[in-house]
């Protein structure tokens, strides 16, 4: 069973020989959380698609907002679930680094989306299919397996721990230098690309394995895998409260901007929040509204919408607690939504299954999705074009785009193509677009 006084640890990753030196009153978590918001990979997310195109008319959910609305039910789920385990089962972890986990959980959420490319999943589509079914099919005779293996299942998740753990030119070791227990907190697949999960995931690549083999292995994270097998470990606990903030607000905050944009009706949205409570409580909220004299459908969904994300930080906060001891052991299956209660379980799944038919394959959706996608295949099979052929003078043009942190000019093919990947995944779906059309002498630059 995995030790929650190991689980917890402030040490920096780059920076174990400094561990003792810090004395001031700001925790090194919250160290963490200043660093991320203050961080040039976190503020492009705000031109980063979520699921509704950017820019319009009516404001939406990007990278950036959803992933502060996650830190917020993040910080709660993790306030809540330190102190009912203080309480009912570990009084001895009262005053220790474990009444903090409301501060790591929050920041995990806001690193969640980090490593996400443009135009979203498309985004990640498009780096894989360049490899599988593009022009990049004749590079898998040139590179090792492993390197293979995650560039054709190129993930946002194993792309997030890369931009907070690898030293890119110019930078530090250890990257964003963040706590080893704030890094493990964001990984979801904690597995090599070799051994993905049954929806094909993972959590690093193999340049980072070993940092993560450190981080999981001084905290005591359970590993699955034999000697010479794939790595693959158990997650660390606190992941199963980022899922579950991840979970509880795109789900939610979908519906709530598909009713701004008229995707969804007033009385569809309503039933399918107040179906998460009793029918007493329904006619409560209802009251409320009426006495509040919230007359603007916007607000009353507004107002919805808190009263479902609040029962679901508690129920999935009920869910960690009760099977505490299966997560701790490494057996726990599924997320915490899939052990919530029966009537909330099922209300989050008609959310879910009524977002996939009228949101997902909307059309506005669609069309940055297959725009997306191709914007993003032109980029990647022009950059890879040229670190395979650097002596072109195009090549050359190309190249000198490439900000100097990446090492697009190695020796080494394999970290040329990852340095195109981290160029390529780095922009926001604004500047990827303004590239594209500058490569293709669609627009040229104001003089």
């Amino acid at each position: 069973m995995m030790d929650w006084k190991k689980l917890i640890s402030n040490k920096r990753l780059g920076q174990e020989s400094r561990h003792i030196e810090r004395h001031d009153d700001r925790t090194e978590f919250k160290r963490d959380y200043d660093r991320m918001i203050f961080s040039a990979p976190f503020r492009r997310l705000q031109n980063k698609t979520q699921v509704f195109p950017l820019p319009g008319s009516v404001f939406v959910h990007n990278r950036l907002t959803h992933s502060l609305e996650v830190a917020c039910v993040g910080m709660s789920l993790g306030n809540d679930v330190a102190r009912r385990l203080i309480k009912e089962r570990h009084p001895e972890l009262r005053g220790t680094l474990f009444e903090e986990i409301g501060q790591i959980v929050s920041t995990a959420c806001l690193a969640h989306d980090l490593g996400n490319p443009p135009f979203g999943h498309s985004g990640e589509k498009a780096i894989q299919t360049f490899f599988t079914e593009g022009a990049g099919r004749f590079l898998k005779e040139k590179v090792s397996p492993a390197f293979w293996s995650d560039i054709t299942h190129f993930e946002g998740n194993a792309n997030a721990f890369r931009l907070l753990t690898h030293q890119f030119r110019g930078r530090r070791p250890g990257g964003f230098v963040m706590t080893y227990s704030t890094i493990a907190s964001i990984v979801k697949y904690p597995y090599s690309s070799m051994a993905p999960s049954k929806k094909g995931k993972f959590g690093f690549f193999i340049s980072e394995q070993q940092n993560y083999r450190r981080i999981a292995d001084e905290l005591g994270i359970i590993c699955t895998s034999k000697p010479g097998e794939p790595l693959r470990y158990v997650r660390h606990p606190l992941v199963y409260l980022v899922e579950a903030a991840d979970d509880i607000c795109y789900e939610i905050m979908d519906l709530e901007d598909a009713h701004k944009l008229k995707i969804l009706s007033y009385e569809t949205v309503s039933r399918l929040f107040l179906d998460f409570f009793d029918e007493e409580t329904q006619r409560r909220i209802q009251q409320r509204i009426v006495d509040e004299q919230l007359t603007d459908e916007n607000e009353q969904v507004v107002y919805l919408r808190a009263c479902v994300i609040g029962k679901l930080e508690n129920e999935c906060a009920n869910s960690f607690v009760e099977h505490e001891e299966e997560i701790l052991n490494g057996t726990f299956e599924g997320s915490l939504i899939d052990h919530i209660s029966p009537m909330q379980r099922d209300a989050y799944k008609r959310c879910a299954k009524l977002s996939v038919q009228k949101i997902y394959k909307s059309r506005p959706v669609l069309d940055v999705e297959l725009s997306g996608y191709q914007i993003m295949a032109t980029l990647m099979d022009k950059m890879t074009e040229a670190v395979m052929n650097p002596e072109r003078y195009y090549s050359q043009q190309l190249i000198g785009r490439v900000s100097s942190q990446y090492d697009i000019n190695a020796d080494d093919l394999e970290t040329r193509l990852m340095a195109v990947i981290d160029y390529i995944s780095g922009m926001t779906d604004v500047y990827a677009l303004d590239v594209y059309q500058k490569i293709n002498g669609i627009s040229l630059p104001i003089i």
